[in-house]
């Protein structure tokens, strides 16, 4: 079967979304946040220290803040550029229009998941000069700056297809937009509160003569919480405190990998058999 790459929608979306001046503007406010953060940072540490230079410890510190503050952006800004994808085509009676093209069902979905996936790409790449001035400091290995990097993208990859599913199903942007938040809220917040509950009830229940029994259950929610993988990439000894918790030797973050990677295709393909499901074939 002949695969073609050229995605119209794609690069019509890219068009709409790099040629708008909202985009550059939020880009802009974007850097100078992040700049203010890291030199306020560098600056009110070496004044409590009372030193004139940044120690490695304090640059991993710092390295950590820039790593979560990228996951919150994931978090929170993916919803919003793909929970309305479809739906707002829907809404402005466009959707017709683009289905009778000889897009494919696939090429659509995909063409408006991967404009979103770019821009927020775009204010990951346009960080990594801000991201250069912790290597100046040491303490950071580039490894740590690649693990945090991909799990980012699976992480994006995985909410966007969810936002994407979303607005396939429903008809209205806000609801579709409530409906992502609400998935991405469980995986980040609920997950983390159940795993917390789960680690005392078994804690609780541990007699303290021998090894606590296995908890899969809290080694699953560890596995899905994206606070908890990065904390465990961040810090080995947070790893190691999960795998003595749960009493389960698999790392997390191959439960992690496994779990975002089947959502996103499994979202996929759920958006592409919905898109065209009101749609009769002639005979």
């Amino acid at each position: 079967m002949k695969v073609n790459i050229n995605n119209p929608v794609l690069f019509k979306e890219l068009k709409l979304r790099f040629r708008s001046p909202k985009s550059f503007v939020g880009l802009l406010f974007y850097l100078v946040a992040m700049c203010l953060f890291v030199f306020g940072f560098i600056f009110l540490t070496m004044n409590i220290t009372g030193v004139s230079y940044f120690r490695p410890t304090e640059s991993m510190l710092l390295f950590s803040f820039l790593a979560f503050i990228q996951l919150g952006l994931v978090l929170f800004i993916t919803p919003g550029l793909t929970a309305g994808a479809i739906s707002s085509e829907r809404e402005k009676q466009t959707l017709p229009i683009l289905l009778t093209t000889s897009q494919s069902s696939f090429q659509i979905i995909s063409g408006k998941l991967l404009s979103s996936v770019a821009f927020l790409m775009l204010l990951t790449v346009a960080g990594l000069p801000i991201y250069s001035l912790v290597f100046l400091f040491g303490g950071i290995s580039p490894m740590d700056f690649v693990k945090i990097f991909f799990f980012l993208f699976v992480t994006l990859l995985a909410i966007g297809s969810i936002g994407i599913l979303f607005s396939t199903l429903i008809r209205r942007t806000i609801v579709s937009m409530i409906a992502t938040y609400g998935i991405m809220l469980f995986l980040s917040a609920v997950t983390g509160f159940l795993l917390i509950i789960v680690m005392q009830v078994a804690l609780f229940n541990f007699n303290g003569v021998s090894s606590p029994p296995p908890s899969i259950l809290g080694h699953i929610l560890a596995s899905i919480n994206p606070a908890v993988l990065f904390a465990t990439l961040l810090s080995p000894a947070v790893g190691e405190s999960v795998i003595e918790m749960t009493q389960i030797k698999l790392p997390i973050w191959i439960g992690y990998l496994i779990f975002y990677i089947s959502i996103t295709v499994l979202s996929l393909w759920l958006a592409v058999k919905k898109l065209r499901v009101n749609m009769k074939k002639s005979k």
